[in-house]
């Protein structure tokens, strides 16, 4: 039973934990959006933030696995 209530709230903390991180990606997405759309974009800044774009999208996928069950059909 306490194993249960455990993973419950395991699961909770990765739900907000993967709501924070889709947020930070979304932000991330309209900072570099509104970058490549100025008349001189610093290139650099962007693939910076492309790259973490990339770190965040990594997490989340792991996080997601987390959640889901293997399942061996």
């Amino acid at each position: 039973m306490n194993d249960d209530l455990a993973a419950a709230a395991n699961d909770d903390a990765i739900l907000v934990r993967l709501a924070d991180l889709r947020q930070e990606h979304q932000d991330l997405d309209a900072a570099v959006a509104a970058l490549e759309h100025q008349p001189s974009p610093d290139q650099l800044l962007i693939a910076r933030l492309k790259r973490r774009k990339l770190a965040l999208r990594d997490q989340i996928v792991a996080l997601e696995d987390r959640l889901t069950p293997d399942i061996i059909a």
